[in-house]
């Protein structure tokens, strides 16, 4: 990576959290779904559209506009080509899941980013009532979050599933165990790719009851079974062939994962697989995505929550004495991968 900082890159640094508003701004006040619906508009015509005075409708254009959000032409606004394209192909909603989720969850938890690096964990957790010592369970404490937590992780999910779903090879797995499984996003999408592999999706009680709700609308609740049990203190069940952790492993810190990759290699029978599919690094330069997104999981899940690079896990599976350790890296623009090994 060449040493080539602008003025203009650090302008970007300097008011990212600014940017972000900008964008929140224009989702939560629908600036964006009028441009789709009703383009060519002056900032007259969208201020009256949104209910909100001129100066704001000036103030809220010229930020999405300088960060090409939105385009100026002749007097009139429309969305940038890439912001139409999400409204017709529907994946805003995915996006818009993700810009609530950085509001309500990331954002003030990373006012201790700091803090966290200082002490070296998660203090942002102190923004969430509870006793918890990771997110997982305070959320647990408060139904209404926990729901926008576990929706806005399932749009997390559908937006990388892609890859899970191009790289995780379920030829002749039989019985698929979902560890920290959450609403279920990752089995139904799998579930509904290989009609023929049944599904357990391991998590909390408040997120299996979740994502019971999830599986039963699906129509799939006859090849895929929940189980309530906290992963790390209760024994995996046994009777899978395949043990999958899905955006799971970046959680926790290398022992803990060391510790439930040891769980599965019991739980497993010779010749049986696991797949780790999660956001990776690829070195110490990145990717960007990578690195930004380290600074959630520096600062709330779990204590030493962190996005490894992918010869981690590697070297993890080997010294637990997996075996054909692949890495399948994904083609689109987040960093995902699945690394497949066998017991």
């Amino acid at each position: 990576m060449t040493d080539d900082l602008t003025r203009d890159d650090l302008v970007r640094t300097l008011f990212g959290a600014a940017a972000f508003q900008m964008l929140n701004a224009g989702h939560e006040l629908g600036l964006f779904r009028l441009l789709a619906e009703r383009p060519e508009l002056t900032a007259g015509d969208i201020a009256g559209a949104l209910g909100v005075a001129p100066r704001s409708a000036d103030i809220l254009l010229l930020g999405t506009t300088a960060l090409r959000l939105t385009v100026f032409d002749n007097g009139r606004y429309r969305n940038a080509r890439l912001i139409d394209a999400m409204f017709a192909d529907d994946s805003w909603e995915i996006l818009g899941d993700l810009i609530t989720f950085e509001d309500r969850i990331v954002y003030p938890a990373q006012a201790d980013f700091v803090e966290s690096l200082r002490q070296n964990r998660n203090v942002g957790l102190r923004r969430f009532p509870g006793e918890g010592t990771d997110l997982y369970h305070r959320l647990a404490e408060d139904p209404a979050l926990e729901e926008l937590f576990y929706r806005c992780m399932r749009s997390w999910s559908r937006l990388s599933n892609p890859v899970l779903l191009g790289k995780a090879d379920l030829t002749g797995v039989t019985h698929v165990l979902d560890v920290g499984g959450g609403d279920g996003v990752n089995a139904i999408a799998l579930a509904q790719r290989y009609p023929h592999v049944r599904f357990t999706v391991l998590d909390l009680p408040g997120a299996v009851e979740i994502a019971r709700e999830k599986i039963d609308h699906s129509g799939l609740s006859d090849r895929i079974s929940v189980c309530a049990a906290d992963m790390f203190r209760d024994a995996f069940p046994r009777g899978h062939d395949c043990v999958l952790f899905a955006n799971q492993l970046l959680i926790w810190s290398a022992e803990q994962n060391r510790t439930l990759l040891g769980k599965a290699w019991q739980a497993l029978p010779a010749g049986g697989k696991v797949l780790i599919f999660s956001a990776m690094a690829d070195s110490p330069e990145g990717p960007l995505y990578a690195a930004l997104d380290n600074a959630y999981f520096a600062t709330l899940p779990a204590e030493n929550s962190t996005i490894y690079r992918w010869d981690e896990y590697e070297k993890w599976l080997v010294d637990t004495g997996f075996r054909e350790v692949r890495h399948l890296p994904g083609d689109t623009w987040t960093p995902h991968a699945v690394i497949s090994a066998i017991r």
